[in-house]
């Protein structure tokens, strides 16, 4: 149950980031990071839709209940040698 209650808010959050970027710019402000390595006049803009578009895809994951075993796998090939 839990897996699709946040897997529901991670993809709502996501999407309201792509659509309504600019809301999160004015309420956040610019990602200086952004800025300088996206060869672009909105680079934070395009960096709130990069960041949105990995919140879509990581609440998909949740929601199908496939995000542990990346997860997992991920962090196992990272930390046992």
């Amino acid at each position: 149950m839990k897996q699709y209650i946040l897997g529901t808010l991670g993809l709502l959050l996501g999407i309201a980031m792509v659509l309504k970027t600019d809301v999160f710019l004015r309420s956040f402000g610019r990602i200086d990071w952004f800025e300088e390595h996206l060869a672009t006049s909105g680079g934070s803009r395009a960096g709130y839709k990069i960041i949105g578009v990995v919140f879509i895809l990581m609440a998909l994951l949740a929601l199908t209940g496939q995000f542990g075993a990346l997860a997992g796998g991920a962090l196992k090939k990272i930390f046992v040698r």
